[in-house]
């Protein structure tokens, strides 16, 4: 790859993201059908979801640009997806087993999250407001999905949570 602007930069970006959410696609039905917790489940159910629109909007956005949203491969996503796939292969404790499962799907939002801030800064700095605003709506959302996976491991108001279980056990 060569950069010779930022858009340059920028449109690479994207292509890392669009790969990312397309491996995403795959893994998250695996992810919920490994999941014990009935919450957990709906979690990444809801995401997949998401995951979709999120992948639609960088469409969009490739569209707007005259461009291709393929030709890379997320090799950081590659990696992470098989972390998570060593929490879906795992046996033992079916608490423990979520746990894992969220330990895995939060280090995915993370890498998620830098990279939606990344380009949503780009797309600000070369004038993409309409870009800028749907990568806006995929960060928070993937902010939410960060948070939500929080609730599970630590519990809500009326719930002993995934990490407290594993404990117990």
């Amino acid at each position: 790859m060569q950069y010779n602007s930022l858009k340059d930069l920028y449109v690479d970006q994207l292509r890392d993201l669009y790969s990312a959410e397309s491996q995403l696609m795959s893994a998250l039905p695996k992810m919920a059908q490994a999941a014990s917790s009935s919450m957990l489940k709906t979690a990444f159910q809801q995401h997949l979801e998401e995951t979709r629109t999120q992948k639609q909007r960088l469409e969009q956005i490739f569209s707007e640009l005259g461009s291709r949203p393929d030709g890379k491969v997320c090799e950081a996503m590659a990696g992470l997806i098989e972390e998570g796939d060593e929490a879906i292969q795992a046996t033992g404790d079916p608490q423990v087993k979520d746990a894992a499962l969220i330990a895995a799907a939060q280090r995915v939002e993370h890498y998620e999250m830098a990279g939606y801030g990344v380009v949503r800064t780009f797309a600000d700095e070369l004038g993409f407001k309409d870009a800028k605003s749907l990568l806006q709506k995929s960060l928070d959302e993937e902010g939410n999905a960060d948070k939500k996976l929080t609730s599970i491991a630590q519990g809500g108001l009326f719930s002993q949570g995934v990490n407290e279980k594993a404990m117990a056990h």
